[in-house]
């Protein structure tokens, strides 16, 4: 499991680490019932504090993306992914809706936004 954290981000350590992780299960890299790093190897591996990684692993926890043994560690949940990707979809199209209001405004066409997307999409 891969996990990068950007310092120089405005977005708390924690939050990076649960978006990391639910990302990595919304693609499928993390499967049901996969181990996940304890908090202090985690904690560790990033050199950050240990409270931090267990408010990432508690807001994980919260959300039904995992669960935790007791005594065995954290696992990844049964979680039907059909439904975080529509989450997801949902959110997304939000976004386009907000997209589509700001070129409006902005007079830019369907192709200067198609353009700027293919940018956004290569990185």
């Amino acid at each position: 499991m891969e996990i990068f954290i950007d310092n120089k981000s405005g977005t708390p350590i924690y939050d990076q680490i649960f978006s990391r992780i639910k990302e990595q299960i919304i693609k499928g890299t993390l499967k049901e019932d996969d181990p996940l790093p304890s908090i202090r190897s985690l904690a560790k591996d990033l050199r950050i504090s240990v409270i931090t990684t267990k408010r990432a692993y508690d807001e994980l926890e919260k959300e039904g993306l995992i669960y935790t043994a007791p005594g065995k560690g954290c696992f990844i949940a049964a979680r039907n992914t059909e439904m975080l990707r529509e989450e997801n979809l949902r959110k997304l199209e939000e976004h386009i809706a907000q997209v589509a209001a700001l070129s409006r405004m902005c007079g830019l066409s369907l192709n200067d936004i198609t353009e700027m997307l293919k940018f956004e999409m290569e990185d």
